[in-house]
């Protein structure tokens, strides 16, 4: 039994530390978040080592079912304006948000404790001096089939021509 397995099921002397990280083309650098009240150097499943700064966080995961809603919500707390900052440049750029979910226990640093959360930020809403933003999987819900539309773009013989 893995040390995260034994925490779900017994707890222990270790904690988990849920991380995020946010990525968009038009930042200059990802934004590397920890719940919590201390900063985090930790190595992430590519080797690269990176301080994830402390931050009042909130994380509700997906649920394992089969409802097919596999979205992840966060809450970042907005004191010092940079959240909404961040999320302008993304909106003026048209850029999307991606959103890396890791956790690790906090006897082991060296890499996360389960395969990391990759998902796209799908939306948000600001209240106050908080943002909360929903992530998601690829939505296999909403998807058009058949996949390909057949529009002028794709089928030009399509057009209409008056004679």
């Amino acid at each position: 039994m893995s040390v995260l397995e034994r925490l779900y099921a017994s707890g222990g002397p270790e904690v988990i530390i849920d991380t995020l990280e946010l990525s968009c083309p038009a930042w200059d650098e990802s934004i590397y978040l920890c719940r919590g009240y201390e900063d985090l150097v930790a190595t992430t499943e590519a080797g690269d080592t990176v301080i994830f700064q402390a931050s009042g966080i909130d994380i509700a995961l997906p649920k394992k079912d089969n409802s097919g809603d596999q979205s992840l919500t966060f809450a970042i707390d907005n004191v010092t304006g940079e959240a909404q900052q961040r999320i302008d440049e993304a909106l003026d750029a048209r850029a999307s948000v991606s959103l890396v979910y890791r956790a690790y226990v906090s006897t082991d640093l060296t890499a996360p404790a389960e395969r990391p959360y990759r998902m796209k930020v799908l939306g948000g809403t600001m209240q106050g001096t908080t943002v909360q933003l929903t992530s998601g999987y690829y939505d296999l819900l909403n998807l058009a089939w058949p996949r390909r539309r057949y529009t002028l773009a794709f089928a030009p013989g399509l057009r209409y021509t008056a004679s």
